[in-house]
Order: C-alpha cells, then structure tokens, then sequence
C-alpha cells in the first residue's frame, strides 16, 4: 500500500488556498507599518505576504488553539481602548518630563506554557506604546517587560498588573481553562499584596 503526503497531492489552487490567510495578514501588517492605505501600498504587501509565505514555510502547528469568538472581540475591543489610552499616557509622559522619562524593565509572571500564547501576549502587549515585551524566559516562567512611566515601586507594580492582565485577557480568547483560572487566581493574589 501507498501512502501520499497531502500537501503534494494539494494542486496550486489548493495551496493559495491555504496560503491566503496568511498574506492577508501580512498585507495588513505592511499597510500599517508604512502607514498609508494607498493601492500602492496594498499591492506591495500582498507581494510581499506572498513571497514570505512563499519562501519561509511554516511547519504545521501540533495543537491548535481554542478561539473563543466573543472572548476574541473583547480582546479585539480591549486592544483598541488600550491603543488609545496607552498613546496618550505616552505623550503626557513626553510632555511633561521630556528627555527626562523614565523606564522600567519589571519581571511578570509568564502565564502560560503554550509557545502560540505566550507570543499572542508579546504582541498584544508590545501593540500600545509605552510597553514592550523584552524576553520570555519559560525555563522560569518570567519574561522581562519594558515600561515607559514607573517612577516609584507603585508604578511598577502597575505596570506589572497591567501586563499580567493583558495575558488574563489572551488566556480568555485564546488559553486553557486551567491556565485562564491559575492566571485569574495570581491576578487576584498580586492585586491583594497591594
């Protein structure tokens, strides 16, 4: 008996197929970076989407993540608010201490063991300006976050919880029930020792 590897009985159409989301997504991500929604613009990041998936395959992921759809929205929405908040926060912080402004690198608690997650958590952290994953560390299940604004031990802290519930927020639309519930009871722990 044969037997076929799918991807190579898969004809051309079938592999764009495939393909498609992922150029769409980096066509999105090119438009945003060069910041303008021009036809130009467009066409460069399908181009560009194309020949990235063309030429970095990526190997299936072994388990796919739960999407939760209005868990999702919510993050989606929450993103948005975030997006906004944190903009302002950074200019009030520009404004009024200019080349003054301080920083800090706070070590968080990693929620999650998951690879998949624990990146959706760098990304949707590191989307506002003023904080920035730095480094996952999952042997220690820390990872390193830059914040622009802590002034004193309570803005750290601040900055801390904040990062933490962005990943209670990505455990919600994305995570285990058993990661979303250890990383609520260690939101809820962290908070107290306030």
């Amino acid at each position: 008996m044969t037997v076929h590897d799918d991807r190579s009985a898969r004809g051309p159409a079938s592999r764009l197929r495939a393909r498609l989301p992922g150029v769409v997504w980096l066509t999105l991500v090119w438009v945003l970076l060069w910041g303008t929604f021009t036809p130009l613009s467009i066409v460069g990041g399908v181009v560009v989407g194309v020949l990235v998936t063309a030429l970095f395959r990526m190997p299936r992921a072994s388990t796919r993540l739960p999407v939760r759809p209005l868990r999702l929205l919510g993050l989606v929405v929450y993103l948005g608010y975030d997006l906004v908040v944190s903009g302002l926060e950074v200019s009030r912080q520009i404004l009024r201490h200019g080349p003054h402004a301080r920083g800090a690198i706070v070590v968080v608690p990693l929620l999650t063991r998951s690879d998949q997650v624990a990146t959706a958590m760098a990304n949707a952290l590191s989307l506002a300006p003023g904080m920035m994953a730095l480094q996952t560390d999952q042997d220690h299940d820390v990872w390193y976050v830059y914040a622009l604004g802590p002034r004193d031990r309570a803005g750290v802290e601040r900055a801390r919880l904040r990062t933490m519930d962005m990943q209670r927020r990505v455990l919600a639309a994305f995570g285990s029930p058993a990661e979303l519930a250890e990383a609520e009871r260690r939101i809820a722990a962290a908070g107290a020792k306030r």
